[in-house]
């Protein structure tokens, strides 16, 4: 069953039981990715790490060339 088939049931049996109608697919999408981004940068800060600009430090140490000794 898809997502869609899904809501189109879930939505009649909540008219038929004259319960509130599910969100829709995809309602909530951006607010949970951005929950989960400051979820991820909270854990960064209590683990000591830097919350921001991570991947953008590890590309860094990748690109540029070593120090030869």
């Amino acid at each position: 069953m898809s997502i869609t088939q899904q809501y189109a049931l879930d939505t009649h049996r909540a008219l038929r039981l004259g319960e509130p109608v599910p969100p829709e697919p995809g309602t909530h999408d951006l607010r949970t990715v951005r929950e989960l981004r400051g979820l991820r940068r909270f854990r960064a800060v209590l683990a000591g790490r830097p919350a921001r600009g991570r991947i953008r430090l590890a590309l860094g140490r990748w690109t540029r060339p070593r120090a030869t000794r």
